[in-house]
């Protein structure tokens, strides 16, 4: 079977199956197992996203309000590629292509089997990785890689059940603020954390600054939709330009992390089970493997905390602070 995978999540599932041979193509964000990279790519961003996060959410709203593509798909060459299976999403119209995008690129290819997957949930994950083993014939293993996840989440919440829980928020976007959602929260209930803001198995929202600031959590992660933890990190400037950023206690208390929420926090694939490690590790100390700090995230203040200590937490009560413009989820 030869598969074009238009989806990182689906791509990382093919492989996770034993069937990354099927692969003949991918999407430009297709990265994990690296080397699917080598494949051709048939999708491009339409846009330029390395200006600011506040570019960005403009221009993505800008051109969903006008039609406009938010990726170019080079439909020649898919069909070149001649795939029995293109595996593309229906959650979300911004993060990746779907069917609509494919069908207005003018690409069509009637002997091809087109699989959208829609996980919005842990639970949905799980679904995908069923739908994907199913299509490729490969049912059994994609049973015992569901029971391999659920294993790995289920060691999660054994470790870190009797350690106290720690009071998050976690942001999946900075300009505007966007508090994490989709599968995010539960991840984190796995790794014993008091989620303050976001709701599981709904989409990513964009929150006024004050509701931060009355959530107030003891720790915050920061991982952007779709940067790597190099780019996420270009973003402290950004948080520390608003007013409100050092009424924070995480802020006062070192507690703020940045982490890469493309190849962990923003993907339904075969990461997420080391995603709620990664949250365990951030928030209890304890690793599962060989540390993950410094590798995949790390604190804001990282290197700074002997010569600049945590100052002792105090409460700026003034909270009227202009915030951010509350965009519609994208």
């Amino acid at each position: 079977m030869r598969v074009v995978s238009l989806l990182a999540s689906g791509t990382e599932i093919v492989c996770a199956l034993g069937a990354g041979n099927c692969l003949v193509g991918r999407s430009h964000e297709c990265d994990n197992p690296p080397r699917v990279r080598s494949l051709p790519a048939c999708t491009a961003p339409a846009f330029d996203v390395t200006v600011s996060s506040r570019a960005i959410d403009a221009e993505v709203n800008r051109r969903i309000r006008s039609g406009e593509p938010l990726y170019h798909i080079d439909s020649n060459l898919i069909r070149d590629l001649a795939p029995d299976l293109i595996i593309t999403q229906i959650h979300c119209d911004v993060c990746a292509v779907t069917p609509t995008h494919l069908q207005s690129s003018g690409c069509e290819i009637p002997v091809a089997r087109m699989l959208a997957l829609q996980a919005g949930s842990l639970e949905g994950i799980f679904e995908d990785i069923r739908a994907i083993a199913d299509a490729l014939g490969l049912s059994t293993q994609g049973h015992a890689l569901i029971a391999q996840e659920r294993e790995r989440l289920a060691n999660v919440r054994t470790r870190t059940a009797d350690l106290p829980s720690r009071s998050l928020v976690m942001l999946e976007w900075t300009d505007p603020l966007f508090a994490m959602g989709n599968w995010g929260p539960e991840l984190a209930e796995f790794a014993n954390a008091d989620l303050l803001i976001g709701a599981k198995g709904q989409h990513s929202t964009a929150i006024p600054a004050q509701k931060l600031i009355d959530a107030d959590p003891e720790y915050l992660i920061v991982s952007p939709c779709g940067f790597t933890l190099e780019r996420a990190l270009r973003e402290k400037p950004v948080l520390e330009a608003f007013p409100w950023w050092r009424t924070l206690r995480a802020v006062q208390s070192g507690k703020v992390i940045f982490a890469d929420g493309n190849l962990f926090f923003n993907r339904s694939g075969m990461l997420v089970s080391q995603t709620a490690e990664i949250i365990a590790e951030m928030l209890h100390g304890i690793t599962f493997g060989p540390p993950t700090a410094d590798v995949h995230w790390q604190f804001m203040n990282h290197g700074l905390e002997k010569i600049f200590p945590p100052a002792p937490y105090t409460r700026d009560t003034d909270t009227s602070l202009p915030c951010p413009s509350e965009s519609p989820s994208v």
